[in-house]
């Protein structure tokens, strides 16, 4: 009989490390769901950042104004020829309908500020209108365009801090010469007194700190630099004096300037921009922003304050009152921002849109679809059904692996160099962007096509060699069919990927500003055209704040088109997926 071994001393070491391998196993996974919870959470932070971002350049404010396209100033030859038409006065038809909807406006320096309501560049918009239909000369036409692009945020509210305040007053309005002395049944002026005294106060400590601090600097520095400090340090006390001595001025009314918040009153059709603000709270004076009529008595009247004060922003308070008339009137609204989608670039961030860069990128793409998945296939074909093992192909299969790791901008001085150097190629042509990303796309193509074939396996050959297949047929008929849903995979994740590049086109002068969409035909290839990546480039590096909204925007039409095309690589594999 066998003696049983004694397995206590095992059983109690496992036991003893069987708690250890639990909490160790918990920590991984804890630490794995962490990882995925992180990547989740700066992708969810990211996307909400974008997309609040671009949200905004979706949709836009426009002007509807009903135009007088009168015969001698749209057709001045009066022949009714495109020569003709393009001569005509398409600015002052514009602008005679906005000066119809402010008859007020006679100064020339007021109207060139009503003006700037909108772009010039309008004027061609409307031009383009009426060549397409002449049959609109001598009518009148509701002409939309966009509002200018300050304006348009100002509505959107992203250009200022601004607040309604409650009444409980009536309000009167008496005019002496081009002042306006307002005056309320109730206080409704003596919290607003209140803050902006407070605010001064605080303004004046703040420059007094900046006296002290300039003073001590000064006394480490001797001569000009010294002096210059001192002054600096001087001016500072003198204007917190000053400030300080109109606060504590009995009973004088509180003056409002630029450096302050703009407080303006809407009554009946008008609107008054107060300059001061008398002590008993219920009595201010002003200036007329619109209209010049007196008012007895209205109870139903808005105080409105712009926080963001004149001196810190783009746009007046004048233009503030225009939009806001016109928006009263119904003569501005909003709508879906089609110019986004319907125009290319533009130095006017309203009128600037993503057409010539997507047009530009669906040519780029077609040439780099043309040239590297053919060329990519076959050549991984060759390598790994018929090409001898030997050292020359080793060297080839190294080097292609080598230039997947080279940076792109390599790429693109390449396509300099080869492209448009020696070859004489137009420069910022679709032909061109296509040859670039192509070079760079092959090795990607390549490696992802070999991979597919190696992961059909060696039975399907055998057995298509041993049913008297030749050594093409049983490639073509059996293995390729086999290897598509990872061909096509990979070549559609390496052009997502040559899509989004910007490097290697800026070196080939992709990055030019480009005002018109190239056509979708052949001789869109060698049209100047830009692309999307470079696009959003040049968006994120222009002055105007509209463009930051737009960019992100931009931003959001490229990952579409990302995701669209990574969606087709999952369907494709799907589809043609089989199984043994």
């Amino acid at each position: 009989m066998t003696d049983t071994p004694d397995i206590s001393p095992i059983r109690s070491a496992v036991s003893k490390n069987l708690g250890a391998r639990y909490r160790a196993e918990l920590r991984f996974r804890a630490a794995g769901l962490a990882a995925v919870a992180a990547a989740v959470g700066i992708l969810i932070v990211l996307l909400s950042s974008i997309v609040s971002g671009g949200l905004p350049a979706f949709t836009v404010n426009e002007l509807e104004l009903t135009v007088d396209l009168e015969r001698e100033v749209i057709d001045p030859l009066g022949d009714g020829s495109e020569e003709s038409l393009r001569r005509g006065g398409y600015s002052r038809v514009l602008q005679s309908a906005m000066r119809a909807e402010f008859p007020e406006v006679q100064a020339r320096r007021d109207l060139r500020n009503l003006f700037s309501l909108y772009t010039a560049l309008n004027a061609t918009r409307l031009m383009d209108e009426v060549l397409e239909n002449p049959g609109l000369i001598g009518s009148r036409h509701v002409f939309t365009m966009p509002l200018a692009d300050d304006l348009d945020l100002y509505l959107k509210g992203l250009l200022v801090e601004d607040r309604v305040l409650d009444t409980d007053g009536a309000l009167s309005l008496s005019v002496e010469g081009d002042a306006v002395t307002v005056r309320s049944s109730a206080t409704d002026f003596r919290d607003l007194a209140g803050e902006f005294a407070r605010t001064l106060r605080a303004r004046a400590t703040l420059l007094e700190v900046e006296a002290d601090t300039l003073a001590e600097r000064a006394e480490g520095l001797s001569g000009n630099d010294a002096e210059d400090m001192l002054y600096d340090a001087e001016l500072n006390r003198r204007r917190a004096l000053d400030i300080r001595a109109t606060l504590e001025r009995d009973a004088g009314p509180l003056a409002l300037d630029a450096s302050l918040p703009s407080v303006l009153v809407e009554v009946d059709g008008r609107a008054v921009a107060l300059t001061s603000i008398a002590a008993d709270g219920a009595t201010a004076s002003g200036r007329f922003l619109l209209g010049s009529e007196p008012v007895d008595a209205m109870s139903d009247w808005t105080l409105y304050v712009i926080d963001t004060p004149a001196e810190r922003r783009r746009v007046s308070d004048q233009l503030i009152v225009w939009t806001r008339a016109l928006e009263a009137r119904g003569v501005i609204s909003s709508a879906f921002n089609t110019y986004l989608f319907a125009n290319a670039d533009s130095r006017e961030p309203e009128l600037a849109g993503v057409k010539g860069a997507l047009f530009g990128s669906i040519l780029t793409m077609i040439i780099t679809i043309t040239i590297s998945v053919p060329i990519g296939v076959f050549t991984a074909l060759y390598l790994e059904e018929y090409a001898p093992k030997n050292r020359f192909t080793a060297l080839i299969e190294v080097n292609i692996n080598n230039l997947a790791a080279v940076p792109s901008i390599v790429f693109g001085l390449l396509g300099l160099a080869v492209f448009i150097n020696a070859f004489g190629l137009p420069r910022s042509a679709p032909l061109v962007g296509g040859l670039v990303l192509s070079l760079m796309t092959l090795p990607t193509v390549i490696i992802a096509t070999r991979a597919a074939l190696k992961a059909v396996p060696q039975s399907i050959r055998q057995a298509a060699l041993a049913v008297g297949a030749s050594r093409t047929q049983t490639v073509f008929h059996h293995v390729l069919p086999l290897a598509a849903p990872g061909i096509l995979t990979g070549s559609i994740i390496g052009l997502a990927q040559a899509m989004g590049e910007t490097a290697p086109l800026l070196m080939i002068g992709m990055v030019a500003f480009i005002a018109d969409a190239p056509t979708l035909g052949l001789e869109g290839f060698t049209q100047p055209a830009t692309v999307m990546p470079v696009q959003i480039f040049l968006w994120s590096d222009g002055a105007e704040r509209a463009f930051e909204a737009r960019t992100a925007a931009a931003i959001l039409v490229l990952l579409a088109l990302m995701i669209g095309f990574n969606a087709l690589a999952i369907y494709l594999r799907r589809r043609f997926e089989r199984r043994w």
